[in-house]
């Protein structure tokens, strides 16, 4: 058993809340320099150059790249050896995410209840989604989502008889119907399959895969590529000005599901798609 202390997980996640919204990942960064040089519309160019010289803006001087700083989605995979002492594993994480925000000057976007309105003031709660794991480290990834492109995801009970088609049809139906509300370009993550629940759970997993990265089954890497060739057809291009790049991948997760079932979830991110990692 290996005992870590709730304080160092406070501070991870402090830390990581700040990483996040102020470093872009090399993956996009390398995603949105290729794209720029396969765009053919001048002014979708001119947007992904301002997208890279706002993330190196945002890295050089520490401010978040952008206003919306997001919902703290936390994802803990915590050892089955793991120990934490000091205080309760959640209260850590939330308390991470509160220091965060506020010392990070990040912006506070929660509100304590949906009905009612009324803001937090540091940004908590956090969601977080746990696994337990072999082994006796914690591994933590927080991953900052913008209301913008939450909003435009969308989940859908399809018949069996639907089969790929189906799915198709729904991913490309939901990029459009979002348009440029998500700020393009976008990652779509898919998930098909599980329950109602697990499948939009493994859309937004399936959006802390590297960007561009295939997916291990060659059958979905098909299809993700099938379907990112088939969004960036759309012509809504960057910002929702027109061009080739209205998506800079398309990530597929999977998990089975029932005889009767086939649920698809398709969780958008904009162009910042910022998560951050640390192991303890």
């Amino acid at each position: 058993m290996r005992n870590i202390p709730a304080s160092e997980i406070t501070g991870t996640v402090a830390g990581l809340c700040q990483q996040a919204n102020y470093q872009l990942g090399e993956d996009v960064l390398t995603a949105i320099k290729n794209a720029g040089e396969q765009e053919i519309s001048l002014t979708g160019r001119d947007i992904l150059q301002q997208l890279l010289k706002n993330a190196e803006i945002a890295r050089e001087e520490s401010v978040p790249m952008c206003q919306d700083t997001g919902f703290a989605v936390v994802f803990l995979e915590l050892g089955q050896e793991v120990h934490v002492t000091g205080g309760d594993l959640y209260e850590a994480v939330n308390e991470g995410v509160r220091r965060g925000y506020v010392e990070g000057y990040l912006r506070k976007s929660i509100v304590g209840d949906p009905l009612n309105r009324k803001n937090t003031g540091d940004n908590t709660p956090a969601v977080i989604h746990t696994r337990i794991v072999p082994g006796d480290k914690l591994r933590i990834v927080v991953a900052p989502k913008g209301g913008g492109s939450e909003n435009m995801s969308a989940i859908k009970m399809l018949k069996p008889a639907e089969g790929v088609a189906g799915v198709k049809n729904f991913v490309l139906e939901t990029v459009k119907a979002a348009g440029p509300n998500p700020c393009p370009p976008v990652v779509v993550g898919v998930g098909i399959g599980g329950t109602f629940e697990k499948a939009a759970l493994l859309a937004k997993e399936s959006l802390l895969r590297p960007v561009g990265r295939p997916s291990p089954d060659p059958v979905l890497a098909a299809l993700e590529n099938e379907l990112l060739e088939a969004v960036n057809a759309t012509g809504i291009g960057p910002q929702g000005l027109g061009g080739l790049t209205t998506a800079l991948a398309v990530h597929i997760e999977t998990y089975p599901c029932h005889i009767a079932s086939l649920p698809v979830a398709v969780n958008l991110n904009c162009h910042a798609s910022r998560h951050k990692e640390a192991i303890i």
